[in-house]
Formats: structure tokens, sequence, C-alpha cells
């Protein structure tokens, strides 16, 4: 059985990212890349679809986290006879797909015990094993199955039996025992073992040095630097591709059918990355995303997608794992995304917002970069008066969205600015005339007088937690009445219990689907960003401490936090969710992420 979402600590090396267990479990694990097939998926079945798992006989973990500012995962592990230091990681800038497990014997003598059950594609295939003598006498165990294999390297290989390779050894204070666990394409050679305490000092070092780049201090610094950290950890180190989170189908709704393969790259999630990380310094980032962004969008305006491949592929069907019997028996497990095809009209304006602040911080535009971006403006002129499926991915009817129509606002708006301040050519005459019909619509149709609020539909009374980025964009100010009036509602009609949003109501059918879902992280740090930047210090503080406070021991957020049970739910660690919380602290730091005036 899986263990609870906030019991897992991320691994990676910027190619991939398993999830391992507070217990020592590795339950999920794509290789080589984050949208590849599953080697590992007991995270979305059980053990027979994979996993391994190496934990102390009879022990208790009392000590579990990162090496500070790395994804170097270390457990101490306690029993009766002794204690052990167990160190989890994936070797960084060495291009090989490996994950490494080092035990040290601490005191006394521990007895380990360990079990490796590989399955690829996704737990449905089994692939031949069997032990090799390779170069020096070293003895590996190699699993093989079409176009994926593995070899396990170490001193003390499991056996086989019924489909298993599981054993114990002992280990003794001073001792050292290492295993590592690599892919590689099958029609190529076994590769060689890793000098474990080079790439141990190697990758602690690089992940040490790009966080020492942080230097923002204050109450939240650690859970920024940790969040940017993740971020960073989701970039696919070859395309600059941002993933939305790790996992797929980990569950909106424990037992229901909300489960959802966020393994790809967002336009928008990851514009909203780049802001964050251009405000802490992270250029580099910022230039290889917007790399990817170009080559991804390349071609036909028509043919623009809200998501794509970590390679910037466009083919993401989605479909169901009906063998897998899902997080917690919540089924359907879905890989591939449907809403890769839908319209979704906000998209645009959070990229162009996103490109306009690289300019402000310095970066030039090219023959290719700018001419872009105007082709994208051209996609929302042809899609102007078109419905859409919202920033939330309805699965029901199109509509008009004010969300959405807000960030069409925001993409027009950006476009006049790139030539009226920047120097740029374009129709500016145009894009403002759209922008300002724009705002007369929204205000006309998006605001519900009598109730003194934005609504998440043009006509229909709902409210919906998308409203809070009206001001982050600059249609209005975090202080007009209006956004006041909107905030208000949406305390009313979003709060749960625990003071935590949620995204909308579900219940009011707007998604066209069944069931219902918890508080969305994002939403409530949105929150203490507007609660900052309107004067509400206290509040915005007290929220942050909260939610804040629902970080694991790693310092990983979920999409989701289910207050009633007090556990995380959704896929982990989800990218939205600190990157927002990154927003969240600038906000209470007086940090500059507000936008400029409207235009």
């Amino acid at each position: 059985m899986a263990s609870l979402i906030e019991d897992y600590a991320l691994l990676t090396d910027q190619h991939t990212a398993p999830l391992i267990s507070r217990n020592g479990s590795i339950d999920w694990l794509c290789f080589p890349r984050f949208d590849s097939q599953s080697a590992f998926a007991a995270l979305v079945g059980d053990e027979e679809n994979g996993r391994w798992s190496l934990a102390a006989r009879d022990g208790t973990v009392t000590q579990w986290g990162y090496i500070d500012s790395t994804f170097v995962l270390q457990s101490k592990w306690e029993t009766t006879g002794g204690a052990v230091r167990v160190t989890d990681f994936m070797p960084v800038g060495d291009r090989r797909a490996s994950i490494v497990r080092r035990v040290e014997g601490l005191e006394g003598e521990v007895t380990m015990d360990t079990e490796l059950r590989m399955r690829f594609d996704y737990g449905l295939v089994m692939p031949w094993v069997r032990r090799r003598q390779l170069g020096g006498g070293e003895e590996a165990i190699v699993a093989m199955a079409g176009p994926d294999a593995m070899v396990l390297h170490g001193t003390h290989l499991p056996h086989p039996a019924n489909h298993v390779h599981s054993g114990h050894f002992a280990v003794e204070a001073g001792q050292v025992v290492d295993m590592e666990l690599t892919w590689f394409p099958s029609h190529r050679d076994v590769p060689p073992p890793s000098d474990v305490d080079t790439a141990l000092r190697e990758t602690t070092g690089f992940w040490q040095q790009w966080a020492s780049h942080f230097t923002q201090q204050g109450p939240y610094a650690d859970a920024v630097k940790r969040s940017l950290l993740v971020l960073k950890a989701l970039t696919h180190e070859d395309t600059g591709g941002i993933v939305a989170a790790p996992t797929t189908s980990l569950p909106e709704e424990f037992g229901g059918g909300r489960n959802w393969d966020y393994r790809y790259c967002w336009l928008r999630d990851a514009a909203l990355t780049l802001e964050s990380m251009l405000v802490h310094g992270y250029e580099d980032e910022v230039y290889q995303w917007r790399n990817w962004l170009l080559r991804a969008v390349a071609g036909d305006p028509e043919d623009l997608q809200i998501m794509y491949a970590v390679d910037g592929a466009r083919h993401l069907p989605e479909r169901e794992l009906d063998h897998l019997s899902g997080y917690e028996n919540s089924r359907p497990v879905r890989v591939g995304n449907g809403a890769v095809a839908q319209y979704q009209g906000d998209v645009i304006g959070e990229v162009m917002v996103a490109l306009e602040k690289l300019r402000h911080a310095g970066v030039t535009e090219d023959n290719f970069s700018w001419p872009l971006q105007r082709a994208m403006l051209q996609y929302l002129e042809n899609h102007f008066d078109d419905k859409d499926h919202g920033i939330w991915e309805m699965r029901g009817p199109k509509n008009y969205f004010t969300h959405s129509r807000v960030m069409m606002w925001a993409a027009l708006d950006r476009g006049v600015r790139a030539v009226r301040d920047h120097g740029l050519t374009g129709p500016a005459e145009r894009w403002q005339h759209l922008a300002d019909r724009l705002r007369t619509e929204i205000m006309e149709k998006g605001f519900n007088r009598e109730l003194n609020s934005f609504t998440q539909t043009y006509g229909e009374p709902e409210t919906d937690a998308s409203l809070l980025q009206i001001p982050q964009v600059g249609f209005l100010p975090y202080d007009d009445p209006h956004v006041l009036g909107t905030v208000a509602r949406i305390e009313e009609e979003l709060k749960d219990e625990a003071g935590l949003l949620l995204r909308y109501r579900t219940e009011h059918g707007v998604d066209g689907l069944e069931g219902g879902e918890h508080p969305f992280m994002a939403c409530s740090f949105w929150l203490v960003e507007q609660y900052a930047r309107s004067g509400r210090a206290d509040d915005a503080t007290k929220l942050m401490d909260q939610l804040v406070g629902y970080t694991n021991e790693t310092g990983l957020l979920s999409e989701e936090y289910a207050t009633s049970t007090s556990r995380m739910a959704g896929n982990y660690p989800q990218a939205f969710s600190h990157l927002t919380l990154v927003r969240a602290a600038d906000a209470l730091h007086g940090d500059p992420q507000e936008p400029v005036e409207p235009s």
C-alpha cells in the first residue's frame, strides 16, 4: 500500500523525478524522462506494479530530510542493535539515469532488508532478469524488456524468487554499502557503476551552488528557497521544459475520478514559474525556458496548444490504465491529458506578461522571439469572440470565463507596451482598441453589480478564485473597490472551515465532472498576495504561516490540501503550489512582483 502523499520525498537529476517514501520505498519512477513510462508504479497501484524498498529490519526512521539546499535525501534508521544512515540521490551532470542508495553504519550492527520489483510500462511488462558477470569480475543484475533495460550494481545484490529480487545484509559501524540502479537503452552495453563518492560530492555541490544565488531574508526565506529548488528540479536540463508535477493521477478526491497526468509542460505554469525565477535572479533558467517556448509553439499559430511534452512534442493522447488500482483506489489512472486539445483563452496572456517582464529585465528580443509573440497575438485576435474552457480546464461546455477575458486583455496590453516602451514593431493601435473593447466588455458582463463582485463566467452568479489574478496583471489595482468586493465574495463563498480556498464550487456542475475536490493551494497563496498588496498584512501573515505549515519535512507541497483529514491531495510536488508560494512571500517581503499600472 502506498504511503501518505506527504510521506514522500523527491529525488531528481533534472531529467526525471522519482518519489521515495519515509519508510524507504521508491514507489514511483519514470525512466529516463519525467513523462516516460514508469518502471515503478506502486504509488498508483500496488507493490506488484514495481518498487524498490530498502529498510532497517525492525527499525524506525528518526531523522528524515535533505542535505541543506539539495535533493540528496538522508534517513537515519535506529534499531535495538544500532543505527544507520541511508543516503538516496540521483547524480546530476553525468548524463546517466541512475539512483544511488548508500547505507552507512553509525552504531552497532543493523540488518537491512531490500526488495526490488522492476515492472516497465506502468507495471504491465515484467522484464527478463539475469545476473551477469561484468568487467573486473563484478556481478550485476540486468533487467531488459523491449527498448528498456536497467542494471543494479552493488556488493550485496538481492536474490530472485517469484519475479522479485529480495535480500538482506548486515551493516556495522563504519561500514559503507552502495547500490546503484541505472536505466539504459536495451541495445547498448551495460554501463559501469558510478564512483559514488565523486557523484555524491558533485551532486551536493551542484544543488548548493545553485541555491547560493538566493539571497532573500525573512521568515519565509527557507520555504521560498526550497520552492525555487523544486521549480529547478522540475525543469528538464536539456530542453528547459518545466513539468507541472512529476506524477500522474494522485487524486483531487480520494476514491474519486478527478485524476490527471501532470507530467507535461503547461505554457501557463511555465510562464508563471519564469516570473518567480526572474525576480530572484535565476536568469539562465529564464533564457532556457524562453528558448523552449519558442521551439514548442513554432509553426502555424492555429496549432497552438496549452501544453506540450518535455521536448515540445504535441501528441499527448489521454488513456486509462485499467490494470492499476489507483492511489487509495482512486480510479481511473490516466496517462496523457485530453485537455491538450482545449482552447483556453488565458494562456497567451500569462505568456505575454512573463515575456514583458523579461524585456523589463533587459532581455532583448530577436528576429524569432518577437515575431512569434506577434503571431500569438494574431491567434488571440482570430479567437477574440470564442468561448473557452477556462484556466481550470473545464470538461463541460465552453463559456466566457471572466478570468480568460482578463488575461486576453493582458496579452494585448503587453503587446501595446512592447511597441510603445521597447520600440518593437506591431499594430499597437489595433491591439489597444481590442484591449479597450475587452475592458468595457469585462466591466459590463463580468462584474455583477448586485453581488459587487466579478463572476466566474458572464451572466452567472458563481465566483472563482482565479479572479484573484485580476490585479496581478494590472487590470485593476489591488485596492480597487471592484477587486475588494470580489475578494469579500470569494472569502464568503470559497473558503473552507480551515480558511483555505477552493478553486470554485464543483457542486454547481460547471466543470462537467462528478465528485468534488479539496482546497487548491495556489488559490490560497493568491489570497495571501492579495492581502499583502491591499493593506491586510496581518491576515496575509496568518494565512501564509498556515500554508507554509502544510509543507512536510522536505519542504514539498502537493496540488491540494484536505483540511478535514489534515493530509495532502493531488499531484505532488506541484509546481503551481510552489511558484505561488514564492509570489506570496515576495508580496509579504515587499519585493517587486506587483505589476505596472494598466495602460
